[in-house]
């Protein structure tokens, strides 16, 4: 039976998986630069629509890969089990997508379905590949991650250089892209060991582990799916507003967040088997308490935040100052998106790390980690929807920052439950 790494990784092990993921994220984000230039604006809308529109798939197999790095860690017997049941349910949106994609090739190969079936399905690979990534860490051969994404790196470059010379359209690309991830995916989940994939020696009869599991993914995912969501939800109300032009300055802005925050949940999902390992039993109580203060200081930091942002406010409202970050394209109102997008990425990253200290504590405080993530898209469409059709993409960026505040007060109010601390 294969033994469940859980010990801390090593800094030079760090190194070279950070590298993997990272060359990987720069091939993603060059691509599509370099498909605008070869389709124009008009073709490459109807990609990015497609891609937008189906980015929180990316998140529905991960919630296994979450489940699976807490719970790996404390078992023994039934590791080989839980390892299995963790491929099963990341892979089932990937076949699920894959079943649709094929019927409609099948019948309408040329049709707009085809073309949003093929990005979900690149979505569902992509966070697939991060599950079994996991897993490969987890049975003690993080290297496998490195090559992995390596690989997908390889893919996303061989596919834009072939849509380059051939001047293949969206669709196809796409279809090229997820080829070339399910080749990849094969390979990683054949280099898992035997009984991770065939279950092992462990009994199969344990009419309790795959609800307490089920629940584990489905609570362990709800936040990540929710502040997906939450992201989203900004460029509704922006193009609500009237405010589409803004779009444009609240994407850059988002992204160069989203790359910090996908930084920070690497380095937490690599350390969770040894976070999972510590924090059990006696453990989780000096993790709840270290959790509070760190979701205090966030909290007042937000208070502050809000009290400048109202007097601001108040003050553009009563000047015409308030066309200055109106205006999108104005250098003023990059330069307060740039402030904005240090602030977001420092309040997020103590939030994160608090609910993620949280998550590894016990089962029962997962209820109140998703809890705490609605609050926080219903918080961010709330105060979006009073500061956007003022304030454009500031506005929109100013309700991301607020509603983490919302976030972090939810989550230290519901540790004062009892129940959840036991």
């Amino acid at each position: 039976m294969t033994a469940v790494a859980s010990a801390p990784v090593r800094l030079s092990t760090v190194v070279s998986l950070l590298a993997g993921r990272g060359v990987f994220r720069l091939t993603s984000q060059f691509m599509p630069v370099a498909l605008l230039v070869v389709w124009g604006a008009a073709e490459f809308g109807r990609y990015a629509n497609a891609v937008g529109l189906w980015l929180w798939l990316l998140f529905v197999p991960t919630a296994a890969e979450k489940a699976a790095l807490k719970v790996l860690p404390r078992l023994r017997l039934l590791a080989p089990r839980v390892a299995r049941l963790t491929l099963w349910v990341a892979a089932a949106p990937v076949v699920t997508v894959l079943a649709a994609l094929a019927a409609t090739l099948l019948l309408w190969p040329g049709s707009v379905a085809a073309l949003y079936l093929a990005a979900a399905g690149w979505w569902a690979a992509i966070g697939l590949q991060m599950t079994v990534a996991g897993l490969h860490r987890l049975s003690g051969r993080p290297l496998l991650d490195v090559r992995a994404f390596g690989a997908m790196s390889l893919v996303v470059v061989a596919a834009t250089a072939a849509t380059w010379v051939i001047g293949w359209g969206p669709a196809a690309h796409l279809l090229v892209l997820l080829a070339g991830a399910l080749a990849v995916l094969a390979a990683a989940i054949g280099a898992l060991p035997v009984a991770w994939r065939r279950g092992g020696p462990a009994p199969v009869t344990h009419g309790r582990l795959v609800p307490a599991f089920g629940r584990s993914v489905v609570l362990l995912g709800l936040p990540d799916l929710l502040d997906a969501a939450a992201l989203s939800a900004v460029f509704l109300v922006l193009a609500a507003a009237g405010r589409t032009p803004d779009s444009g300055p609240f994407y850059l802005a988002l992204t160069a967040a989203a790359v910090a925050g996908s930084l920070v949940a690497y380095l937490l999902r690599v350390y969770q088997p040894a976070t999972s390992a510590r924090l059990r039993g006696t453990g989780g109580a000096g993790g709840r308490a270290s959790a509070a203060a760190l979701l205090r200081i966030a909290e007042r930091v937000g208070l502050g935040f809000a009290a400048v942002v109202a007097v601001v406010v108040a003050v553009l409202l009563l000047t015409p100052g308030r066309a200055v970050l109106a205006d999108s394209s104005g250098a003023t109102a990059y330069l307060v998106l740039g402030v904005l997008v240090i602030v977001e990425i420092a309040m997020s990253a103590l939030v994160t790390y608090a609910a993620y200290v949280l998550e590894n504590t016990n089962s029962r405080v997962l209820t109140l980690t998703a809890s705490a993530a609605l609050v926080g898209l219903i918080a961010t469409v709330s105060i979006a929807a009073l500061l956007v059709p003022w304030l454009g993409a500031t506005g929109g960026f100013v309700a991301l920052v607020l509603a983490i505040a919302v976030k972090a007060a939810v989550l230290r109010r519901g540790l004062r439950v009892p129940r959840l601390l036991r």
